[in-house]
């Protein structure tokens, strides 16, 4: 007989094990290819209102706001060439951006982490034992053992535990894309009404300097009526504090200006100042569209990444039911190793040195104090919150677009009134001040005039602000500033 051969018996022996571990693993995957536990997901099922209740005038209309594409880039629609661009590099700089992409990482990552449960794993392993045995007089025996192995396991997923968990992973990556999004929501249109607000500073401290030369001119005329003794100090002391109160509005609007200058320069991710020499030059403040298509409420369940959030946040939570009820059952995992051991290594890779084991493995709680089902208890309950949290962001959602509705459509009627208050007032300084040169009537009457014009100029430069900031706040509440694609299409948070 051939020493280096093994005995029929031991051959026989390693196929029927390698059989029946075949069969087990067989049996295995047949049953757990049809038994995943826990709920499936369904999407809920939310009752929105088929059109606004908000009268929509003034240019707002139903029509479907993705049919132009001007959802997705509505800054374009205010056709302000420097707005565009310091949109453009907040998408690229912002720091905000930045970390929702770390995160976004992140999420693929832990992904990865839960579908690479789904396969065996493979290990490599080498060891050098020495030991020794000593007896009374000092002598004793000393031996070596030289051993390298392969060891393989794979958890059979009997009950779609491994299956829930990346179900959960998906729909986590799929909420942080969506987070993602949002902070893309959120930086559009907190750049714009910034830059609205500095247009709008720029505007009313030109209005505030126009003012304070005319009074400047109304204060010299009374000056020199009261030294030519045809009006008294009072008309002369009433024009001053007019002027400077004038005067004193300047240095807050400027504050303010500064302010938002610095505002914007944080949210590109520069340091604050760096704009300033290219936002110094006064423009006005962007005209908004004649029409703006807002769409159906049904609309904003596709289009507002917070909505869209919290469905994928209530989708990953079902799953973990799933994973916390497979714990209730069996697991089942393969291992196995096959290597070789020696008490030398140069007998390493001799015949009779390899070693084998391999065979299924069960493991079932019997008894954990219930803490297996109590947990099912908190999963299920996290999913309530998670529901719970998704009806309430639809809520906050058609508020915030019934509001901005209402404020831009209302802000147009005050505007209107506004300019034609601007007009008749100027129109009515004018003729007070002739009428003052020519004596026919006192400084008080001019002195009002001044007042109300004044006041009506600044509003009405706020009043075009407040259009285009409603609009943007409007835009934002819609869901716009982002393309909508397939999850994990693209990483480019503009795509």
């Amino acid at each position: 007989m051939d020493p280096t051969k093994e005995p029929d018996m031991v051959v026989l022996s390693k196929k029927t094990a390698i059989l029946s571990a075949i069969g087990v693993l067989l049996a295995a995957m047949s049953i757990g290819g049809c038994a995943t536990v826990g709920p499936d997901y369904i999407a809920p099922a939310v009752a929105v209102p088929a059109l606004w209740h908000a009268e929509l005038k003034d240019g707002l209309t139903t029509r479907d706001n993705q049919e132009a594409n001007r959802l997705a880039e509505w800054w374009t629609t205010l056709n302000d060439p420097v707005l565009s661009g310091l949109i453009d590099r907040a998408v690229k700089g912002n720091l905000d951006i930045k970390k929702a992409q770390a995160r976004l990482r992140e999420s693929r990552a832990r992904r990865g982490v839960s579908e690479a449960t789904l396969f065996p794993t493979l290990d490599a392993s080498g060891s050098v034992t020495k030991s020794g045995t000593g007896d009374k007089n000092g002598g004793g025996q000393e031996k070596e053992l030289y051993s390298v192995a392969f060891d393989a396991g794979w958890e059979i997923d009997l009950f779609g535990r491994i299956r829930r968990s990346v179900e959960a992973a998906e729909a986590d990556f799929q909420a942080s894309q969506e987070d993602l999004r949002n902070v893309l929501v959120s930086l559009t249109a907190e750049v714009a009404l910034n830059y609205i607000e500095l247009r709008t500073y720029q505007t009313r401290l030109a209005v505030a300097e126009a003012n304070l030369k005319i009074q400047q001119e109304t204060y010299e005329l009374t000056r020199m009526r009261f030294q030519a003794g045809l009006d008294d100090e009072l008309s002369v002391l009433q024009a001053r504090y007019t002027l400077e109160n004038t005067r004193s509005q300047a240095p807050v609007l400027r504050i303010s200006l500064e302010e938002s200058r610095n505002r914007i320069a944080v949210l590109l991710g520069v340091q604050p100042g760096v704009l300033h020499a290219e936002l110094a030059k006064p423009q006005p403040v962007s005209v908004t569209p004649l029409e703006i298509a807002v769409g159906v409420p049904a609309d904003l369940l596709r289009r507002r990444p917070d909505v869209r959030k919290a469905e994928r946040e209530l989708a990953a939570q079902t799953a973990r039911i799933g994973v916390a009820t497979a714990d209730l059952y069996p697991k089942i995992t393969l291992s196995g190793s096959i290597g070789l051991e020696a008490l030398s290594i140069g007998s390493l890779f001799s015949a009779g040195s390899g070693f084998y084991s391999f065979g299924p493995r069960i493991a079932w709680p019997i008894f954990d104090a219930g803490a297996i089902r109590n947990n099912i208890k908190v999963q299920s309950a996290l999913q309530e919150q998670a529901l719970i949290q998704y009806e309430s962001t639809v809520l906050q959602a058609l508020e915030e677009v019934e509001n901005a509705l209402v404020a831009y459509a209302e802000g147009q009627r005050r505007r209107s009134a506004l300019n034609e208050s601007a007009a008749a007032a100027q129109k009515a300084f004018e003729f007070a001040r002739t009428k003052y040169r020519a004596g026919l009537i006192d400084f008080m009457d001019v002195l009002e005039t001044e007042r109300s014009l004044v006041s009506y100029q600044d509003q009405l430069a706020q009043g075009d602000g407040n259009i285009a900031s409603s609009l943007v706040r409007l835009y934002k509440a819609l869901g716009g500033g982002w393309k909508p694609l397939e999850y994990g299409a693209a990483t480019d948070p503009m795509s």
